[in-house]
């Protein structure tokens, strides 16, 4: 493989209809690939509102089969542009069994599996615990034609478990599809420290395993006026030391594309060989759930 490939995060504001948000979604794709990417992900459930705001049965109707009808058109979109695509689907696996997935097809439009999220939350407005079954496939890590691409979700960004084993893998980039914002009335006292945890967390990932990182949020306000989520925006891709390469905006659709460099990964984990210092023989404890 060549030394370099070229990511891109897309940064979008979602609109209340599956088509449309589809139609934006490949034109992102397509002008991602114009810019010269060669991997575009896409923010999480970008085919819809972010329903988890209320536990409404009425809204697994729109969860779909993966594959299904639109993750055929993400294949279509990956083959018409020559690029690898990472998308986000409310997958309906059978009655009452759903999961929050991603989906990876390769640049001549094949598909290559999902990742269905480890880590579901349950806080006000994120009530994804009442619509997702944690994810059963494990981690993965996909063999694509320009990279080896790592897939988790949202939450997942917290874990730094999730992380290791999917670098472990052989990920040389790590992707975040991502639905986060501020509850609006709380953001003048927490939203800076909110939004600097998550992408701290992230970057640290980026640092502890020597990887590249990308992750794609939505923004926008969504939800009830006088209250909703506004989601902060502020994609981005951290390199393998941690460092922010390109970030964008609080509050506009951009598409952030970053070259990466197999020859920095390599130089880094030489530099800084976290994997061969790991003492995996005194690791057992991280299967409990705490150390009492």
């Amino acid at each position: 493989m060549p030394d370099t490939f070229t990511i891109a995060v897309v940064q979008m504001k979602v609109a209340a209809d599956a088509a449309t948000n589809m139609r934006k979604a490949e034109a992102a794709i397509a002008d991602a690939a114009k810019a010269g990417a060669q991997i575009v992900c896409l923010p999480e459930l970008f085919l819809g509102p972010y329903f988890c705001q209320v536990e409404d049965a009425s809204l697994f109707d729109a969860a779909e089969a993966v594959p299904g009808p639109h993750t055929e058109r993400l294949g279509v979109a990956a083959k018409k542009n020559g690029v690898v695509v990472v998308g986000s689907i409310f997958e309906r696996h059978m009655a009452g069994l759903y999961f929050n997935t991603a989906t990876v097809h390769d640049a001549d439009g094949s598909y290559l599996g999902k990742y269905r999220k480890t880590h579901i939350p349950d806080d006000p407005l994120y009530y994804e615990k009442y619509y997702f079954t944690p994810g059963d496939l494990g981690f993965k890590c996909f063999a694509t034609k320009y990279a080896q691409v790592g897939t988790l979700v949202c939450w997942d960004q917290w874990y730094p478990e999730a992380a290791r084993l999917t670098a472990l893998l052989g990920a040389e980039v790590l992707f975040y599809p991502t639905a986060i914002g501020w509850h609006p009335k709380e953001k003048a006292q927490y939203g800076e420290a909110q939004h600097g945890a998550w992408e701290t967390s992230m970057r640290g990932h980026a640092v502890a395993n020597g990887i590249y990182v990308g992750a794609a949020n939505r923004t926008g306000h969504e939800g009830a006026k006088d209250g909703g989520l506004q989601f902060w925006g502020q994609s981005f891709v951290s390199g393998p030391q941690g460092q922010i390469l390109k970030r964008a905006s609080t509050d506009k659709e951009e598409i952030v594309t970053q070259s990466c460099d197999r020859k920095v990964l390599e130089d880094v984990r030489r530099n800084w060989p976290f994997f061969r210092d790991r003492r995996i023989d005194i690791y057992g404890g991280i299967t409990s759930r705490s150390g009492t």
